[in-house]
Parts: structure tokens; sequence; C-alpha cells
């Protein structure tokens, strides 16, 4: 069977404080709470066309193979394309929500080359912000 994969469906990440969480991916990130299975500890978040899903570590659902809670990062990061991109403004607006922020940077992703931006949850998860990609250059003749 040959398949082709489309996009992002959705990440997983375990978490400590689900409350704290959500808050910073709703309020900081503008996601919206899409479903909410608390009885399991799952909270599920819209962002765009993909889903983020935060896991309370510990809870019914999360597996003893995924480590103790809190021994190590559940995830390299989560890279979020977002437009527009102007890394001034994103910085400005993060930055006074108190956001703990990391680099801007040109980065390659599933788009090809562009600006991005690089900050933390509150459990300091890395984030990207991904702009658009970069023009590409006019063929040759």
């Amino acid at each position: 069977m040959n398949f082709t994969i489309r996009e992002i469906d959705h990440v997983v990440i375990r978490v400590a404080d689900l409350e704290a969480m959500t808050r910073f991916y709703c309020n900081v990130l503008g996601c919206n709470v899409e479903k909410e299975q608390r009885d399991i500890g799952l909270i599920q978040l819209r962002a765009g066309r993909s889903l983020i899903d935060l896991l309370a570590t510990g809870g019914p659902i999360d597996r003893p193979d995924s480590g103790v809670p809190g021994a190590g990062r559940n995830m390299d990061h989560l890279c979020l394309r977002v437009d527009p991109f102007d890394a001034e403004a994103l910085l400005a607006h993060l930055g006074g929500l108190g956001v703990e922020l990391g680099e801007v940077g040109r980065r390659y992703g599933a788009d090809g080359y562009g600006p991005s931006l690089y900050l933390f949850d509150p459990e300091h998860n890395m984030v990207e912000l991904k702009g658009p990609p970069e023009a590409a250059p006019a063929p040759s003749r």
C-alpha cells in the first residue's frame, strides 16, 4: 500500500499543569479548546487545521512507557505556521505577555526557508512560530 503524508494531524504534549498549559496555548498562541475529556486528563486544542493535545502526566491514559512525569522533555519542539509573520511585532507582543523568547532566524520548514521565532511554554517546551516561505528565485534564462 502506498500513501502520502499531507500535514500534521496532531501533536500530543505530556503536561504537569493542564490548566496553565491550556491558558498558554489559548491565550498566548490563539488556539481554541475543541474537546475536553477531563476524566482521562486530555484537552484537545484547535491550531489551524491541526490539533495540539495536552495530556496530563500520570493520568488514566498517560502510558507508563512514556517515562516518569517531569523527568525529561516530551518533544523537541512544535512548529506552528503563522500568518502574518512580523518578528518585531511578535517579539513585542509575546514579551509583553511575559513569554520566554528564543531566537528569530531563517529556518527550513514544510514550505521551504522562511522566518521563524522560538519561544517556550510554561513547562519549557519549545514552540516555533514559522512565517511564510521565501519567494522562489526567478528561473534563469
